[in-house]
């Protein structure tokens, strides 16, 4: 009994040549070690190819010559900080939904939110633990841009109330 063959036409050859495609992560750090500690734990995962850039805007450039699946961007960079390109990104109706994580040694909750509030899908904090970093890549990928709307209206319709002023008995010493 002879077995049944595949038959490979234009269209089944297309589906599997997407599925061999590797999804693009660039990485904006002016932090060459930390740029290779990221693509390590990036490239870990065999779905992802990565391309890098060193300060914001060279990742602009970069953003637009190579069209990343997804950003991981530092916030304090030289020529143009991590909110920055966030905005830039989001700004712009062509990449509006492309998938934007901010990865910054900035953790205070005001640094959360300006990351937020820039448009940041996930704001993740350095020292990071590779499987955090792996875990939350994979969740801003599979935001939709429905999501991601959404996500962005209800920040906006929030009302936040941080006290930024230093209080009294600090303003003491």
């Amino acid at each position: 009994m002879a077995e049944a063959v595949p038959v490979m036409n234009a269209q089944t050859a297309d589906a599997q040549q997407a599925s061999d495609v590797q999804k693009k992560v660039l990485i904006i750090d002016d932090s060459p070690m930390i740029v290779e500690l990221i693509r390590s734990v990036v490239t870990m995962t065999g779905a992802y190819d990565v391309v890098v850039a060193y300060d914001g805007v060279a990742g602009l450039e970069k953003f637009y010559q190579e069209q990343p699946d997804c950003v991981i961007v530092d916030v304090k960079m030289p020529r143009m900080d991590g909110y920055q390109v966030v905005r830039c990104i989001r700004g712009d109706t062509a990449s509006a939904n492309t998938p934007l994580i901010i990865l910054s040694a900035l953790n205070e909750e005001v640094d959360h939110l300006t990351g937020l509030l820039s448009g940041v899908d996930e704001y993740l904090a350095k020292p990071f633990k590779p499987s955090a970093l792996c875990a939350t890549l994979e969740r801003v990928m599979n935001i939709t841009p429905e999501e991601r709307v959404h996500r962005i209206e209800n920040l906006a319709a929030a009302d936040f109330d941080y006290d930024l002023v230093v209080d009294d008995e600090e303003s003491s010493k």
